[in-house]
């Protein structure tokens, strides 16, 4: 009996001493924030698991106070693919939930998805929102949304001061060859490293990210290789019907400078809805290579078509149209232009200089405002250069560096430059081209153009078929289409 005594004693004492614990009280500090076991909730086996796959979500409170989590949900709602699973509960959206100090919660995330479902865009994107004390912190989600080639940024490297993730498609004496069978979708940046070659072969598309883009490093080369009946097709990775004409979905395409026999080569490529099409720039060292453009398109960019330094760059057959700051711009450097259409009509948004060519020999540095000067040539042959501003074609230049231009049998929309003046021989100058479509369609349209019959025959048997192979016979049209009567 003394034995039994002593137990439930002992077992009185223990619940006393249980009940009389203090609890850790639930802070309302809004300083005391969450932490996760990442910020990035990669699903990258659905096309592995028939359309669904579940990863987990470890929540942590590292504080010595409990949080009280108040709202748990997915931004996307009910309409996301994505669900939660709490406590053996799914849903999308959850409330009040404690963590103790010190202590964590276990979360499974499950996404849904038909990757032969055309219709659903490459990457499905959502984001989980936690708030606490007032705080909001988020968990993004991101899983492939179509059956795809998908590179995905690994690394970064800061160029210019800033961040550019990317992964490596083409390493130091290799060359990689991208196809038609499955269209490839970019996730940060596309790397082509120094004497490496990436070459595209033609009817390949290719869906670039926002902010990402293809990067040709130092000494890489960038083969395009598209033909008039399947050209190579670049552009961003959202294929709702509202973004077919959304400027700014993705980055750009950079080439920095090359070796010698490396020469970028782009031919019959449609590059669209970018930040910049095509930024050349030989900052590191003078370039040894070049930039050769032909039957390409460059439309749509909210900041840049063609952004070029110190390159030297030869397009021809090609139209660059409608970007938001300029068509063509270029510091220093060696340029030819053969038959091309340079048309800004832009009206996303209204800034004042969104011109169709602007060009310049020097540069001021941001931070010490010294100058620097470059030397700047360039021909511009049978071109049309046009737009809604007075003066579509721009130049500044300064006595410090040799500079020399010339425009040949061109349309130019210019209030400032005429027919008399030095660099303009047999130009046309403010009169309508009489576009198709001024939004993107840039054939001619109509008898009276004065681009019909003005070019010069000796550019012409230069490029003896327009950008949709149609014939330049006798006197050629001006631009990059040859006029064709309905």
């Amino acid at each position: 009996m003394k034995k039994q005594h002593i137990l439930y004693l002992m077992l009185a004492l223990l619940f006393l001493g249980y009940s009389c614990k203090k609890e850790n009280p639930i802070s309302n500090d809004p300083s005391l924030k969450l932490s996760f076991s990442t910020d990035t909730l990669l699903f990258d086996t659905v096309f592995t698991s028939l359309g669904s796959t579940t990863h987990h979500l470890m929540i942590y409170n590292k504080h010595d106070d409990d949080l009280k989590i108040s709202s748990i949900r997915l931004l996307g709602g009910e309409d996301s693919p994505y669900r939660l699973n709490l406590d053996g509960e799914s849903g999308t959206e959850f409330y009040d939930k404690v963590i103790p100090a010190n202590d964590s919660l276990f979360s499974f995330m499950r996404v849904t998805i038909n990757p032969n479902d055309l219709n659903s865009p490459f990457v499905v994107e959502d984001e989980l929102e936690f708030i606490t004390n007032g705080n909001t912190q988020t968990v993004k989600l991101m899983a492939w949304g179509q059956n795809a080639n998908y590179i995905v940024a690994d690394k970064v490297v800061i160029i210019g001061g800033e961040p550019y993730p990317y992964h490596i498609v083409a390493d130091s004496l290799q060359t990689t060859v991208w196809t038609k069978e499955k269209p490839y979708v970019v996730y940060g940046y596309a790397l082509i490293n120094s004497y490496g070659t990436l070459r595209i072969e033609e009817g390949t598309r290719i869906y670039c990210h926002q902010n990402g883009g293809i990067l040709s490093w130092s000494d890489g080369q960038l083969i395009i290789d598209g033909t008039a009946e399947e050209p190579v097709i670049i552009q961003g990775d959202r294929l709702e019907p509202y973004y077919q004409n959304t400027p700014g979905q993705w980055q750009q395409i950079l080439m920095m400078d090359g070796r010698a026999g490396a020469d970028h080569r782009i031919s019959h490529a449609i590059i669209r809805n970018g930040t910049i099409g095509l930024n050349s720039q030989s900052v590191l060292k003078p370039t040894e290579c070049a930039l050769r453009i032909d039957n390409t398109i460059v439309e749509n960019q909210s900041g840049y078509g063609l952004f070029s330094i110190l390159y030297a760059v030869e397009a021809k057959n090609f139209v660059i149209a409608n970007c938001g700051f300029a068509n063509f711009w270029a510091f220093g450097g060696d340029y030819r232009l053969v038959h091309g259409t340079i048309a800004n009509y832009w009206d996303a948004n209204e800034h004042n200089k969104n011109l169709a060519v602007q060009v310049t020999n020097y540069a001021k540095d941001a931070q010490t405002e010294q100058l620097f000067y470059y030397p700047f040539h360039m021909e511009m042959d049978n071109c049309i250069v046009y737009g809604k501003q007075k003066d579509e074609f721009s130049t500044q230049f300064s006595a410090e560096a040799d500079s020399t231009f010339v425009l040949d049998h061109c349309l130019v929309k210019s209030e400032k430059f005429n027919g008399n003046m030095a660099g303009f021989n047999h130009c046309l100058f403010n009169l309508e081209p009489y576009f198709a479509d001024y939004k993107g369609n840039f054939h001619i349209d109509s008898i009276a153009s004065s681009v019909i019959g003005t070019g010069n025959p000796i550019f012409g048997n230069e490029v003896p078929y327009d950008l949709d192979g149609v014939a330049r016979a006798g006197m050629p049209d001006i631009g990059a289409y040859q006029y064709i009567p309905n």
